[in-house]
């Protein structure tokens, strides 16, 4: 799950009034992020189900083009963010860009709701021009709001990570219950509701930043020439005659196009920061091709993460005994899983980092950590589908939910270190183009998650030996390339020169 990235800090910062030891605008980003979260994680359980019962007649076919489809817009959302920050500090400003892309996402989750295929791919290219604008900014304000060097910095990113991942845990409970119990059923539920119970989610985002925004004093109004209202409809215009048929095209092609492209675009930034870390000398060269060795096992950990959405969500629905009596657990109720996992666990593994002291793992290992406890979710999903399928064709419910528990844990030793990692290694003069790599490299994994996704459903829909032999390729997978690392981690050391 995506966390707050840090920023500089302005030299001049307004004195706040302070609710519970914070300056008081934290709690207002913090409700923003928590609704705009709530409307992007209230569709994830929903998408791939809806794709294939609403464009493909709930044929089993239809779940190889849905997880394709499903990769290709999370990898959008990924390579959209690169542009945000941009738009932001030579445009319209930080606050303005939030504001714009709420109302760009929240006009295109309505939009996901129409029956209609074009409609709804038009939706998701809407939403990817949103996100671009909203996500990538309202986290970097966080860091304004303290002073570089503020005890409390951490704990206020803290803060903020919670409110997106409460958002996450109660989303998939409140539209899956709309969508099932007041509109729909469970045999038949209305998935119409679920975008539409988002979209207003991402209007109560956009009118709590609205009306909260004089808490900020200033910070994140646009810079002096950017006052007018001239550049903002610029933005807007060429967001949606641009941005929108763009990312409309990009959703509509092969994946593997797709796929190519993106490494492409990698590659690119990859080489100009290994040239600039060249002619910075031979630390900032050693730096760069540090990071961008992280970044390739970057890539592989989100291809298998990123499941959740996807081919987890059909195995759930047909292979996971989910019956308790007469009771059944709900399917999406999963993807809060991980949300409460990170949660509970978060705080845990952050002390356990401190109190292991000089053995507290390098990067490259906690990155090497997070793979293999990848690994070992499919290593017991694996074995269930090997051994514990019941009469019925079944796996027991405890196996996939220990799947959700065990991956929140790899991704808690991988995913909170990147960003810093990032600012840590990129040469001083393109850390924005470094950034800007990290989210590719993630916009790299989770294309190849909808592509490995596609792969175990296959053609006829997933059966228990498509997905044994898709989650066993993804066990030898993760497990391989994180004992790889654990082993090349003393040369990535070397390369780091003391970086930590």
């Amino acid at each position: 799950m995506s966390g707050a990235a840090e920023s500089p800090t302005p030299e001049r910062i307004p004195e706040f009034t302070q609710v519970l030891g914070h300056p008081r605008p934290l709690w207002m980003l913090f409700m923003s992020e928590f609704w705009e979260r709530f409307a992007f994680y209230g569709i994830r359980w929903a998408m791939v189900l809806y794709i294939v019962a609403q464009f493909h007649g709930g044929d089993a076919s239809g779940q190889k083009p849905a997880s394709e489809m499903y990769g290709a817009y999370l990898a959008l959302v990924y390579a959209g963010a690169i542009f945000g920050g941009y738009v932001a500090d030579k445009l319209i400003g930080f606050q303005r860009s939030i504001l714009l892309g709420a109302v760009f996402m929240a006009i295109g989750l309505f939009m996901l709701a129409s029956p209609t295929e074009l409609l709804f791919k038009l939706g998701l290219a809407t939403i990817i021009v949103g996100n671009g604008l909203f996500k990538p900014i309202i986290s970097t304000m966080v860091g304004k709001l303290y002073f570089q060097g503020d005890a409390r910095r951490d704990a206020g990113f803290t803060i903020f990570y919670m409110g997106i991942n409460i958002g996450a845990m109660i989303a998939p409970v409140i539209t899956g219950w709309l969508a099932r119990k007041i509109f729909g059923t469970n045999d038949d539920p209305h998935y119409q509701w679920v975008f539409i119970s988002a979209g207003i989610g991402m209007l109560v985002s956009l009118v709590w930043f609205w009306f909260g925004r004089d808490q900020l004093k200033g910070i994140g109004l646009p810079a002096p020439g950017q006052e007018g209202l001239g550049r903002l409809g610029m933005v807007a215009v060429v967001g949606a005659l641009v941005g929108i048929p763009l990312f409309y095209f990009l959703l509509t092609i092969n994946a593997s196009v797709l796929q190519a492209i993106l490494m492409a675009l990698f590659i690119v930034p990859a080489v100009m920061l290994l040239v600039e870390g060249a002619r910075s000398g031979q630390v900032a060269r050693d730096m760069v091709v540090a990071m961008l060795i992280i970044f390739v096992f970057n890539v592989l950990f989100w291809m298998f993460f990123e499941q959740a959405g996807s081919s987890f969500t059909f195995l759930a629905d047909e292979i996971v005994n989910r019956d308790f009596g007469t009771w059944t657990f709900p399917l999406e109720w999963f993807q809060s899983v991980n949300s409460i996992a990170i949660i509970t666990l978060a705080p845990i593994m952050a002390w356990m980092w401190v109190k292991m002291g000089k053995n507290n793992p390098s990067i490259p290992r906690k990155f090497g950590l997070g793979l293999i406890f990848n690994g070992l979710a499919f290593l017991l999903l694996m074995i269930a589908l090997n051994s514990m399928v019941d009469g019925n064709g079944q796996i027991p419910f405890w196996t996939l939910f220990m799947v959700y528990v065990i991956q929140s844990v790899g991704e808690l030793c991988l995913s909170p270190i990147g960003l810093s990692m990032t600012t840590k290694l990129a040469p001083a003069r393109l850390g924005g183009l470094a950034m800007g790599c990290w989210f590719l490299s993630i916009a790299i994994g989770n294309n190849l998650a909808g592509i490995f996704a596609g792969k175990v459903s296959g053609e006829a829909g997933m059966t228990v030996e498509s997905a044994h032999a898709g989650y066993t390729f993804g066990f030898w997978a993760l497990a391989g390339s994180g004992v790889l690392l654990f082993l090349i981690a003393p040369l990535i050391n070397k390369l780091m020169h003391g970086v930590k």
